[in-house]
C-alpha cells in the first residue's frame, strides 16, 4: 500500500511546480509587453532624434553657407584694395620715371652745353699752352742770359754760388735747430725738475734727521785729576796694556778731568771707552784687571752690534735677513765716510728710497731693502782688501740677497748700469743724504782739486776766454769769446762740457754748465 504521507507529499510538490510555471509563464507575458514597449519607445526616440538631427544640420549647413559667402565677400574686398593699392603705386612710379626722363633730358641737354663750352675752353687752353710755352722758352734764354752775367760780375761758377747759398742756409738751420733744441730742453727739464722736485722734496719733508759729524776721538770723565796716574799706571804699565788690549790712543793731556781715546775704528774706540769707564768706577786698575774688563766689553759691544743690526731692520720692516747680515749692518753704526755715520747713512737713504718708491706708486719694500744694504761693504772694509762695492756686492750675493739689491750695491757709484728703478731711486737718495749740508766733511785739498779740474775741463774747449766753479763746484760759468763763438754753438759747447765732465769726473748731485756769450757795441758821440 501508498503511504498517505509521500502522497501528500507529492501532490504537495506537483501543485508547487505548476505555480512555479505559472508564475514564470506570467512573468515572460509581462516582460514581453516591456519589452515590446520598449522596442515602441526606442522607435519612437529614433524618429524623434532623427528629426531634431536633420533641422540641427540643415541650420548649421545654412549657417557655413553664410559664413562662407562672408569670407568670400572680405577676401573680394581685400583683393580690390591691394589692387588699388598697387593702382596707385604703379601711377606713381610712372609719374617719377616721366620726371626722371624730363630731368635726364634737362641734364643731357646742360651736358651737350657744357660739353661744347668745354671744348672751346680746350681750345683756348691749347692756344695758352703755346704761349706759356714760348715765354717759358724765353725766360729760359733770359734766365741763362743773367746767370752768365751774374757768373761775369760775382766771379764764381753757379755751383759754387749754390753751394755757399746751401751753406748760408744749413747755418741758418742749424741756428734754428738749436734755439729749438734749447726750448725743448727747457721745457723737459722744467718739467722733469718740478716732478723730481715735489717727489724730493715730499720725502725729505716726511724723513727729516739731525746731520752730526762722527769724531775719531772720545772722551772719558774722571772723578778727579788724581785719576789720571792710576790710568798711567807704574812706569806706564797700566795705558801700555790698555792699549794693547784694544788697539787705541789714550791721550793724557792737560784736559781738566777728562782723557781723550783716539782711534780710526769705532769698534775699538767704543771698546776702550766702556772698559776705560767700567775700570774707573771700579777702582782696580792693573794690567790682569784691565784684560778682564776689555774682554767682557768686547761681547758687550757685540751684542750692541747685533741689538743695533736688529733695531734698524725693525725700523725699517725689513724680513728674512741673514743673522751675519744683521751684525755687519750693526756695524756700520761704528763705521764713518768723510765723518758722516755709516748706519745712519745707510737708514736715511732707505728711508728715502722707500718714500721716493711711494711717490712714484712703487712698492718701497725693496727699495728699503736696497738702500740698507747698498754701503754694507763698509762694515768689512777694515777687515777685507778692496772697496766697499765690491766687498758690499759679494756679501750680499753669498747671502742670496735679491737681483735689485745688488744691482743697487755695484751701481750706486756708477761701476755698473743702472737695471732697475730700485738701484736709480737708491742712486738719488744716496747723493740727496751725501750732499745735504753738513753731513759730511771734504778735505779742503780734494775740494780745491776738485774745482780746478772742473775749470780745467771747461778751458780747454776752444773760444773759452775764462771759467768760474761756483755753489761748491755746483755749477760752471764758463765766458767765451763772441767773434769765435756763435749763440748755436754756444748751445753745443754747454753740452759738450757737460758730457765731457760726465765721461771724465765723478761726483756727487749734479752740476750746471752755463756758457755766457756777451757782445757789447759802442760808440762815442762828439
Amino acid at each position: 500500500m501508498i503511504d498517505m504521507p509521500i502522497v501528500e507529499f507529492a501532490a504537495g510538490a506537483v501543485g508547487a511546480i505548476l505555480a512555479a510555471l505559472a508564475v514564470l509563464y506570467f512573468a515572460r507575458k509581462q516582460a514581453d509587453r516591456k519589452i515590446a514597449q520598449a522596442r515602441i519607445d526606442f522607435d519612437e526616440e529614433i524618429d524623434h532624434i532623427q528629426t531634431i538631427s536633420k533641422g540641427e544640420l540643415d541650420r548649421k549647413l545654412k549657417e557655413a553657407e553664410v559664413a562662407q559667402k562672408t569670407e568670400l565677400l572680405r577676401q573680394h574686398e581685400d583683393i580690390e584694395r591691394q589692387n588699388k593699392t598697387r593702382t596707385d603705386e604703379m601711377q606713381r612710379v610712372e609719374r617719377r620715371l616721366i620726371q626722371r626722363e624730363e630731368m635726364l633730358d634737362k641734364r643731357g641737354a646742360s651736358l651737350d652745353t657744357k660739353e661744347e663750352s668745354i671744348e672751346r675752353r680746350e681750345v683756348r687752353i691749347g692756344e695758352r699752352e703755346g704761349q706759356i710755352a714760348e715765354e717759358e722758352i724765353r725766360q729760359k734764354e733770359l734766365h741763362e742770359q743773367a746767370l752768365r752775367k751774374l757768373e761775369e760780375i760775382a766771379g764764381m761758377s753757379s755751383e759754387n754760388a749754390q753751394k755757399e747759398l746751401m751753406d748760408r742756409f744749413l747755418e741758418e738751420a742749424k741756428q734754428d735747430i738749436a734755439a729749438e733744441i734749447l726750448r725743448m730742453q727747457k721745457r723737459a727739464k722744467e718739467n722733469i725738475q718740478r716732478d723730481a722736485q715735489k717727489a724730493v722734496a715730499l720725502a725729505v719733508e716726511r724723513y727729516s734727521n739731525d746731520h752730526i759729524a762722527e769724531s775719531v776721538v772720545s772722551v772719558v770723565d774722571l772723578p778727579s785729576d788724581e785719576m789720571k796716574g792710576r790710568i798711567i799706571g807704574r812706569e806706564g804699565r797700566n795705558i801700555r796694556a790698555l792699549e794693547m788690549a784694544t788697539g787705541v790712543d789714550v791721550i793724557i793731556d792737560d784736559t781738566p778731568e777728562a782723557v781723550l781715546i783716539s782711534c780710526f775704528d769705532n769698534v775699538r774706540r767704543e771698546t776702550a771707552r766702556l772698559s776705560l769707564e767700567s775700570l774707573i768706577s771700579d777702582g782696580r786698575i792693573h794690567p790682569g784687571r784691565i784684560e778682564d774688563v776689555v774682554n767682557k766689553n768686547k761681547k758687550e759691544v757685540e751684542n750692541r752690534i747685533r741689538e743695533t743690526g736688529e733695531q734698524a731692520i725693525f725700523e725699517l720692516g725689513v724680513e728674512d735677513v741673514h743673522p751675519d747680515l744683521v751684525k755687519l749692518v750693526g756695524r756700520l753704526h761704528y763705521r764713518t765716510s768723510y765723518r758722516q755715520n755709516a748706519l745712519k747713512h745707510s737708514l736715511e737713504v732707505a728711508h728715502l728710497s722707500g718714500m721716493l718708491a711711494s711717490e712714484l706708486r712703487l712698492d718701497p719694500t725693496m727699495a728699503k731693502r736696497a738702500g740698507l744694504f747698498h754701503d754694507i761693504g763698509k762694515a768689512s772694509t777694515h777687515e777685507v782688501e778692496g772697496s766697499h762695492v765690491q766687498i758690499g756686492y759679494d756679501i750680499c750675493k753669498r747671502y742670496n740677497e735679491p737681483p735689485e739689491v745688488l744691482n743697487a750695491i755695484v751701481s750706486h757709484h756708477e761701476d755698473e748700469e743702472a737695471n732697475c728703478i730700485e738701484s736709480i731711486l737708491v742712486k738719488a737718495a744716496d747723493t740727496l743724504s751725501a750732499a745735504r749740508p753738513g753731513a759730511r766733511r771734504e778735505m779742503v785739498q780734494s775740494y780745491i782739486k776738485r774745482l780746478e779740474a772742473l775749470e780745467s775741463i771747461a778751458e780747454s774747449f776752444k773760444g773759452v776766454e775764462k771759467c768760474y766753479a761756483i755753489q761748491a763746484g755746483r755749477e760752471i760759468r764758463v765766458a767765451v769769446m763772441p767773434d769765435e763763438i756763435t749763440d748755436a754753438q754756444a748751445s753745443f759747447l754747454a753740452r759738450d762740457i757737460a758730457k765731457r765732465i760726465q765721461e771724465e769726473r765723478t761726483y756727487p748731485g749734479e752740476i750746471l754748465v752755463t756758457v755766457i756769450r756777451e757782445t757789447r757795441h759802442t760808440a762815442m758821440a762828439r
